[in-house]
């Protein structure tokens, strides 16, 4: 039986973020930590919950790397108006070790996320290189047949259709 695809009416209307009154989204308002210290004090306890931590296991094992964990956290938390942008950068190295320091309590094996592996955007920029390789080798190529076309060229011109040959 095919699907129909119906439009979805309960999808929010393009330009309705626009609509909204200034001030009135957690991430226009001051931050609640201003400084790194207030923000790990927020996230250690976090972290240490029995609820957080169970759930943040089994989004390990399932094979998220640690660094994708941690950056969505802090990314939440300057959604939800608890530290800015740059303080959740600051905090990022210490919430990856935090994360690992809890998973290796845990016996659980990780990805870190910060291994050298050849992920997609790797094999995207070697592939492109390839192509760049290909394309120069192909252009090199066409420039010597061209040029030895214009020495055959050279060497028969013999001066029009009702000439001696030369000898």
């Amino acid at each position: 039986m095919a699907e129909i695809n119906e439009v979805p009416f309960n999808a929010p209307i393009p330009g309705q973020s626009l609509t909204a009154e200034l001030g009135s989204r957690p991430w226009q308002q001051p931050a609640q930590f201003t400084t790194v210290e207030e923000a790990l004090d927020y996230y250690i306890p976090r972290l240490q919950s029995d609820e957080v931590s169970s759930q943040l296991l089994d989004v390990l094992e399932m094979g998220i790397p640690v660094t994708t964990v941690a950056n969505s956290m802090q990314i939440g938390a300057v959604m939800e108006g608890k530290h800015s942008v740059d303080v959740g950068m600051l905090i990022l190295p210490v919430l990856v070790e935090l994360i690992m320091l809890v998973a290796d309590s845990a016996n659980v094996k990780y990805t870190s996320g910060l291994e050298k592996d050849t992920d997609i955007r790797g094999s995207l920029v070697d592939l492109a290189a390839n192509q760049l390789r290909e394309k120069k080798d192909k252009v090199e190529e066409k420039d010597k047949v061209e040029e030895k076309e214009e020495q055959v060229k050279d060497t028969a011109d013999t001066g029009g259709l009702m000439s001696r040959r030369m000898q």
